[in-house]
C-alpha cells in the first residue's frame, strides 16, 4: 500500500498588469488604460472520500495550478487562474520541510477538510495604477508575482474507530472477517495482510469502524517487520482491541512486548484504550490453561477475553464491549473544549535599502516587479523611476544610507544611475 508520498506543488504566477493609453475618436481626453493582471490560482488541498490511496501521487510527482491572464487596454483586468485542488483520502497529513525541520500544513483528518498549501501570485498592477495629478502618463507596469512552489510530503494515516493489533497469526484478519463485513487475505503463514483493511461492525442499531493493524512485531519502532508504516495508522484509532495467540508460549510476554513497541514508538499509543483478548480457545490446548492464563492477566490488574475468531465464540460479546469503550471516550472528547490557536499571516516586507559594493539595492516586492512599456527611453523609465521611489519614500531611504548623485542603484532585473 502507498500510504506516503512526496511531490512537488506549484501555484499559479499572478498575470502582468498592462500599459496602455486610451485613444478613441470625439474623446479629447485620453490618458492610461491598462488593466491588472490575474490572480494566480492556490493549489489547494482536500479530503476526498473517494480516494483512499496515495498511489497517484507517487506516479506524477509535479502539480501546477493555472496561472492568471495578462491585463489588456480598455482597463480589461487578466483572467484569476484555477485553482488546483488536490484529492487526498481522509487522513492525510500534509507537511513540507524547512531549514531541515519539518513543519506541520495541514492534518486533512475529515472527509471535506481543505487548506490552501500553496498561494498564487498576485496580479500586477496595470498602469492605471500609476497614474497621479502630476504624472498623467505613467508608462510602468508590475509584472505578475510568482506562485508559491513547495516540496510537500503526503502521509496517510488510517481513521478508524478501534484497530486490530498483535502479533502476526495472531487472527487479525479472521477476527474483522467475523466481525464485520471485511474480506482480508487470510493464510497460515505471517504478513498475510500487507495493508490495513477497514470493516464496519454493527452491534444492534450501532456501528463502528474496526481496523486491522498488521506487522507489528518486536522491533516495529525501529522499523522492522512493517514496523513504522503500520504504527502511524496506529496514531488515527480511539482504541486496540488487543488480539493475543492463546497458543503461544508466552501469551502475557506477547501482550508486554508489543505495548513496549507501541511506547516506543509513541507513549501517546501506550495510553490509547485496550480491551486484551485471547484468541483460538477453540484449540484443546489453549483451553486446558485458561484459568492459569486467567490469572496470570489478573496479576496485572488485566481482565483478558477469550475468544474463538474461527468459530465466533464471544466475538459478539467482544464487539459490545468495544462499543461500550468507545461511547464512553466519545463522552470524554465531548467534555473537551477546543483550543483557538491564532496563528498571525507574515506581513509583507517594506522597502530596505542596502549597499552592496559600489551599488545601492532597493529590496522592495511591488518595485522589484516594475517594468517599462515598449518603446520608452531610458530617460523616460528614469523619471517614472525616481518619481515613484519619491512618492514611496525611498529617496529619502537611499540618501540616509549614502547615495550620491551618479550612484547606481539596483532594483529586481533594473539598474540605473540616481
Amino acid at each position: 500500500m502507498f500510504d506516503k508520498a512526496e511531490i512537488r506543488i506549484k501555484a499559479g504566477n499572478g498575470g502582468n498588469g498592462a500599459i496602455g493609453f486610451r485613444r478613441e475618436k470625439y474623446i479629447p481626453y485620453g490618458g492610461p488604460d491598462g488593466g491588472n493582471g490575474g490572480q494566480g490560482g492556490d493549489v489547494i488541498f482536500r479530503a476526498d472520500e473517494n480516494v483512499d490511496t496515495l498511489r497517484r501521487y507517487r506516479q506524477r510527482r509535479t502539480h501546477s495550478a493555472e496561472s492568471g491572464g495578462d491585463g489588456a487596454g480598455a482597463k480589461k483586468h487578466g483572467k484569476n487562474g484555477v485553482d488546483l485542488v488536490i484529492s487526498v483520502p481522509p487522513g492525510t497529513i500534509v507537511t513540507t520541510e524547512e531549514d531541515g525541520t519539518r513543519l506541520l500544513i495541514a492534518d486533512l483528518e475529515k472527509i471535506g477538510d481543505a487548506a490552501i498549501v500553496a498561494k498564487g501570485g498576485r496580479g500586477g498592477l496595470g498602469n492605471t495604477h500609476y497614474k497621479t495629478s502630476t504624472n498623467q502618463s505613467p508608462r510602468i507596469a508590475q509584472r505578475g508575482e510568482e506562485g508559491e512552489e513547495k516540496e510537500i510530503q503526503l502521509e496517510m494515516r488510517l481513521i478508524a474507530d478501534a484497530g486490530i493489533i498483535g502479533y502476526p497469526n495472531a487472527g487479525k484478519s479472521t477476527l474483522l472477517t467475523a466481525a464485520s463485513a471485511a474480506k482480508p487475505k487470510i493464510a497460515s503463514y505471517p504478513f498475510t495482510t500487507l495493508e490495513p483493511v477497514l470493516g464496519v461492525v454493527e452491534v444492534g442499531t450501532d456501528n463502528f469502524v474496526l481496523a486491522e493493524i498488521p506487522g507489528l512485531i518486536e522491533g516495529a519502532h525501529e522499523g522492522r517487520g512493517l514496523g513504522h508504516d503500520f504504527l502511524r495508522h496506529a496514531m488515527r484509532t480511539k482504541m486496540f482491541i488487543h488480539l493475543i495467540n492463546g497458543s503461544s508460549e508466552s501469551p502475557v510476554k506477547d501482550l508486554m512486548t508489543l505495548n513496549n513497541e507501541l511506547a516506543l514508538f509513541d507513549p501517546f499509543l501506550a495510553q490509547k484504550p485496550q480491551i486484551v483478548v485471547v484468541n483460538k480457545i477453540d484449540l484443546p490446548e489453549v483451553q486446558e490453561q485458561r484459568e492459569l492464563l486467567e490469572s496470570e492477566f489478573a496479576a496485572g490488574g488485566i481482565k483478558a477475553h477469550f475468544i474463538s475468531a474461527a468459530t465466533g465464540s464471544g466475538v459478539p460479546a467482544l464487539m459490545k464491549e468495544a462499543l461500550n469503550v468507545l461511547q464512553s471516550i466519545s463522552v470524554k472528547e465531548a467534555e473537551v473544549k477546543p483550543i483557538k490557536i491564532f496563528r498571525p499571516q507574515p506581513k509583507e516586507p517594506g522597502v530596505k535599502v542596502t549597499r552592496r559594493g559600489d551599488e545601492y539595492v532597493i529590496s522592495a516586492p511591488g518595485l522589484e516587479r516594475i517594468r517599462g512599456g515598449v518603446g520608452i527611453t531610458p530617460n523616460a523609465l528614469r523619471w517614472q523611476l525616481n518619481y515613484l521611489l519619491k512618492k514611496m519614500g525611498v529617496n529619502s531611504m537611499l540618501e540616509k544610507a549614502g547615495a550620491q548623485p551618479g550612484d547606481k542603484i539596483h532594483c529586481g532585473d533594473m539598474t540605473w544611475e540616481w
